[in-house]
């Protein structure tokens, strides 16, 4: 095969060349049309595939079963976002005939992904690196150790770091390719909703994300950064380049759903959020005047007899305060107590949001809480304190509707003292958020 493939250098620079151009015009799509031909992309790109197709047929001197012309065929078939069964057929029969094209292996790896058999795509992307290291293979296991079935949630916590390994090996392989900055980003993103949320892991995600950008312009193009890169900036309460992500999204992939619906939900949350804190609750005049005056020194707990231990660990002397004192950032040395006037909870659960006040005439204060378990809570009427709180004022504007209210942001349950009592360490658990990319 190897001496008819000699023989035919010129058929096979063509084959080589469509197929590549079919690739370039579904990787560069946005460069030749609007965003709003985005709806028309897939059916584009497929009508794009049947010509180059047609044209694969008409190359003269073509050895039609040599695992080089069967992996391109393949490839062709394969630029679809959709399975092909075609497409496994030809590569399954590429990589028998050669089993050393890196190549055809990782096609066919992302032939078993879209089929969603990923225990098969492994496989294939781990056999490929056997037979030569490359960054195509290292995107893609990266993607497949994160979805790969596990008996256990260490062994999953093990395949995200394996998964984020492997994705900066694809970076150090070259750092000029945008879907290893992409890939890279997107374990990171997994690995923050899988190892208690540390901000520094958050940074590197969007890090990866803006580098992505910056060493490839069709990455921003890319639905899927702009969904995942949202749900960093609401986990951070950066809300309205959340709400800038998710469009961008939708506007990309108007037949993917989740965008749309996840731009709606947070809409509607901030919107049922700022009605709440607005009328406090729809708590009446008598009744908050009742609450309110039920609040005791007691139940500061041990941020009100110097028991309480900060960050460091070492014990810190808090100075209660009154809510409408607090600054924007950290409020070192200061605690702050006061009444649950309402609860809302999000589809994801993550937050649990609830209004705190400790004035009749004040404002009402948005409280976010994050990693707690599902059955943690607080009670209309309970008394909250918070210590160093970590005050956040949004202005947030998004398709005509402005939002302003201030927050203040719980890491933990466990920081929090309900009713004079410190929250036990059942109250905790880690956060997890579900989106699902459509290229991963």
């Amino acid at each position: 095969m190897a001496e008819e493939e000699e023989d035919n250098p010129q058929a096979r620079r063509s084959l080589q060349e469509l197929v590549d151009q079919l690739y370039h015009f579904r990787d560069h799509y946005f460069e030749s049309h609007s965003v709003e031909d985005a709806g028309k992309k897939q059916q584009d790109v497929r009508e794009e595939m049947e010509k180059t197709l047609k044209a694969l047929e008409a190359i003269e001197g073509l050895p039609q079963g040599q695992a080089h012309t069967l992996m391109l065929k393949g490839k062709a078939l394969n630029v679809s976002p959709d399975y092909s069964a075609q497409a496994e057929e030809l590569l399954s029969k590429a990589v028998k005939l050669d089993p050393e094209l890196v190549e055809a292996w990782n096609q066919l790896g992302e032939v078993y992904w879209k089929k969603g058999d990923v225990s098969a795509a492994h496989t294939c992307f781990s056999g490929a690196l056997s037979h030569c290291k490359n960054k195509v293979s290292l995107q893609n296991l990266s993607m497949v150790l994160r979805q790969l079935r596990t008996s256990s949630a260490d062994e999953h916590a093990q395949n995200v770091m394996d998964s984020v390994r492997q994705a900066k090996l694809a970076v150090q392989m070259d750092v000029r390719d945008g879907r290893s900055w992409y890939v890279l980003g997107n374990a990171y993103l997994s690995l923050f909703f899988n190892s208690g949320q540390n901000p520094k892991i958050s940074q590197q995600a969007l890090s990866a994300y803006a580098q992505a950008e910056k060493v490839d312009p069709t990455a921003s193009c890319n639905p899927d950064l702009h969904l995942n890169r949202a749900t960093l900036y609401k986990y951070e309460e950066n809300y309205t380049a959340a709400l800038e992500g998710f469009a961008r999204a939708g506007a990309l992939d108007p037949a993917w759903p989740e965008p749309r619906q996840r731009e709606q939900h947070l809409l509607d949350f901030l919107e049922r959020l700022t009605g709440l804190l607005e009328n406090k609750g729809k708590v009446k005049g008598k009744k908050l005047q009742s609450m309110l005056g039920s609040l005791r020194p007691s139940q500061l707990g041990p941020c009100g007899d110097g028991h309480y231990q900060g960050p460091s660990g070492q014990k810190v002397e808090l100075e209660q305060r009154p809510l409408n004192t607090l600054r924007a950032g950290v409020n070192a040395g200061t605690v702050v107590l006061g009444k649950v006037l309402f609860s809302l909870t999000t589809e994801e659960k993550v937050p649990f949001t609830f209004g705190l006040t400790d004035s009749a005439e004040g404002s009402c204060f948005a409280v976010t809480v994050y990693n707690m378990a599902q059955s943690w809570g607080v009670l209309i009427g309970d008394s909250v304190a918070v210590p160093e709180p970590h005050l956040r004022h949004h202005h947030i504007q998004h398709q005509g509707k402005s939002f302003t209210f201030s927050s203040i942001h719980v890491e933990t349950p466990l920081l929090l003292v309900v009713n004079g009592k410190v929250q036990g360490s059942q109250s905790q658990a880690a956060a997890t958020v579900a989106y699902q990319a459509q290229s991963e």
